[in-house]
């Protein structure tokens, strides 16, 4: 980890230069990602270009870790493309700015175009969402389906070899010796 005052020669954030870096391994490590998909995050415009020392170590803020794990999360539970999963990240950090930047004093139609803009990337993550459970319920039909046709099926088996067994069976015989 590269502490404050170690990052005299690295090109400070503008957001954090008092906060405690880390480089590309230990946030690979630390994330459960390779190195080359944090530069490759980096590549597609997913993660932003981290501060670098002089030497051009990448230095990786929390925020960088939390967006990080936010792609994952996308990733992973959504199954969302890279590209969809930067719309989602860009779309809640635009809605953090907004709220950041978020000033009483401010006159109402301000007020109103930062609500409006919030609105505007809150759907685009909302059309996502939608269209991937649109997907997850037809998958899901799909597979209830073919349930019931396989229980039916298993259900006709059992008949049947419960048919075949009463045939095998050696009828008792009736008289006497």
């Amino acid at each position: 980890m590269i502490g404050p005052g170690q990052m005299a020669n690295a090109q400070k954030s503008t957001a954090a230069s008092d906060e405690a870096y880390l480089r590309i391994g230990e946030v690979a490590e630390r994330i459960g990602v390779t190195e080359r998909t944090l530069r490759f995050y980096e590549e597609k415009g997913l993660l932003k270009p981290p501060t670098r020392m002089e030497g051009g170590f990448r230095l990786y803020s929390e925020d960088d870790i939390s967006r990080v794990e936010r792609i994952k999360n996308l990733q992973n539970l959504l199954g969302f493309s890279l590209a969809e999963i930067k719309e989602m990240v860009e779309a809640q950090e635009v809605k953090m700015q907004l709220r950041a930047g978020y000033r009483p004093e401010a006159d109402l139609l301000e007020k109103r175009e930062a609500v409006l803009r919030a609105i505007e990337v809150t759907e685009r993550q909302h059309a996502l969402i939608r269209q991937k459970a649109d997907a997850l319920a037809k998958l899901q039909s799909l597979l209830e389906d073919r349930l019931v046709t396989f229980n039916g099926w298993l259900a006709h088996l059992d008949e049947r070899l419960a048919e075949e067994k009463t045939a095998r069976k050696p009828k008792a015989r009736s008289g006497s010796h």
